[in-house]
C-alpha cells in the first residue's frame, strides 16, 4: 500500500518513473496511469493498480512525432494523420517495433501511438529517456478520471502519486485510428471527431470489425461503467418503466417533463457536442456518487464527438454488463 501524493512536481513524476514506479499524469482527454514502457516491471504494476487484465493492450505516450518511428513504423498517410492531428486526443494503431515489450500491446505486432496536447505531461515526456505506456487512470471498467480528485477515489493507496494538471478539457478518450491498404480504420471513437479525419484524407473512415482479441485500449464491451445501473435510449419511453425508482437523466440539451429538474443532469443546454462531451465523465460520477436506482442518458446526435459519447453510455449501460 502507498501513501497516494497529489502535486504538480514534475520531478517527483520523474524520480518515481526512473525507479519503475506508475504515476497518474493528466491528459486533455482522460488521466492516465503511467509507467516507463520499455520495463516490464513497472507496466506489470500499471495492469496490477488497476486490475486491468493483461490481454488489453496499453497505449504509447511520446513527446513528439519525431520519435514514433523509435517504436514503430510510419506510412504516408499515418505520417499525414499524426501531423495534422497530434499533439491531441488522437491515436494511431503502427506495426510496431522489436523494442516494444509484448506486455505492452498484448501480443500483438501492433502498438498504439499518441502525443498528448498537455502542458505538465508534455514537459514530463520531453525529460524521459523511454516512452510512457498509460491507460486512463481508475480501476478497470469504471468511469475514465477527468481530475486529479477522480483519480485519487479509484487509486489512493495504489499509487504513490498523481501530478495534478487540472480538469481535463476534452473529457473523452482519444480517437484511434490505424491505416490499411490506404484506408483509415477507425477503432475507437474519441476526442476527435471522426469527419476532421475525413477531412484531411478526403475520403470517408472505415468501421473496424468485431475483434474477439482487442487490438487496442477501448474495444472491450463492457467498459466505462457505473456502479449504478445505466440505460442508454428514448428517455420518454424508458421513465415509466421505472415508476417508483429514483431516477436520474443525462440529456444533451433537453429537459424532460415528469421528473424533478434537480435529477436532470443536461450535459450542454447550448448543444455543443464538445462541451457535451467534456462533462460526461464528471457527471456519471456524480451521478453514480448520489446512489439513483437507474440513470437513464439519450442517444446523442451521431457526428461529431457525439458517436464517441454514444459509445461510452452503450459500454456502461447495464445490459452491457451482463
Amino acid at each position: 500500500m502507498f501513501t497516494t501524493v497529489t502535486g504538480t512536481a514534475i520531478d517527483k513524476a520523474i524520480a518515481l518513473l526512473n525507479a519503475n514506479e506508475v504515476v497518474a499524469i493528466p491528459t486533455e482527454t482522460v488521466y492516465g496511469l503511467a509507467g516507463n514502457a520499455l520495463n516490464n516491471d513497472a507496466v506489470v504494476k500499471i495492469f496490477e493498480a488497476k486490475n486491468r487484465p493483461f490481454f488489453n493492450p496499453l497505449i504509447l505516450h511520446l513527446a513528439s512525432i519525431e520519435q514514433i518511428e523509435e517504436y514503430a513504423f510510419l506510412d504516408d498517410i499515418s505520417s499525414k494523420l499524426a501531423t495534422h492531428f497530434m499533439p491531441g486526443p488522437f491515436t494511431l494503431l503502427l506495426n510496431k517495433k522489436d523494442n516494444v515489450p509484448d506486455l505492452v500491446t498484448a501480443g500483438s505486432n501492433k502498438v498504439a501511438i499518441r502525443i498528448p496536447n498537455h502542458p505538465l505531461t508534455h514537459q514530463l515526456l520531453s525529460q524521459l529517456h523511454y516512452p510512457l505506456a498509460a491507460p486512463s487512470a481508475n480501476p478497470f471498467g469504471y468511469v475514465s478520471p477527468v481530475s486529479a480528485a477522480h483519480v485519487l477515489q479509484g487509486l489512493q493507496g495504489k499509487i504513490p502519486y498523481i501530478l495534478d494538471g487540472g480538469n481535463c478539457t476534452v473529457g473523452l478518450e482519444s480517437t484511434i485510428v490505424e491505416v490499411e491498404n490506404g484506408e483509415v480504420i477507425l477503432h475507437r471513437a474519441g476526442g476527435l471527431a471522426i469527419e476532421d479525419i475525413e477531412q484531411v484524407i478526403e475520403k470517408k473512415v472505415v468501421m473496424a470489425t468485431h475483434q474477439s482479441k482487442p487490438q487496442t485500449s477501448g474495444q472491450l464491451k463492457s467498459h466505462y461503467a457505473t456502479t449504478t445501473d445505466l440505460l442508454q435510449g428514448n428517455i420518454e419511453e424508458l421513465i415509466p418503466l421505472y415508476q417508483g425508482k429514483s431516477i436520474a437523466i443525462i440529456s444533451f440539451k433537453k429537459e424532460y417533463d415528469g421528473i424533478d429538474k434537480q435529477h436532470q443532469y443536461i450535459l450542454s443546454p447550448s448543444g455543443n457536442l464538445n462541451q457535451a462531451a467534456q462533462n460526461l465523465f464528471a457527471t456519471m460520477r456524480i451521478l453514480d456518487a448520489m446512489h439513483y436506482d437507474v440513470i437513464l442518458a439519450e442517444v446523442f446526435p451521431p457526428k461529431g464527438l457525439g458517436l464517441a459519447i454514444n459509445d461510452r453510455l452503450k459500454r456502461a449501460q447495464v445490459s452491457e454488463k451482463d
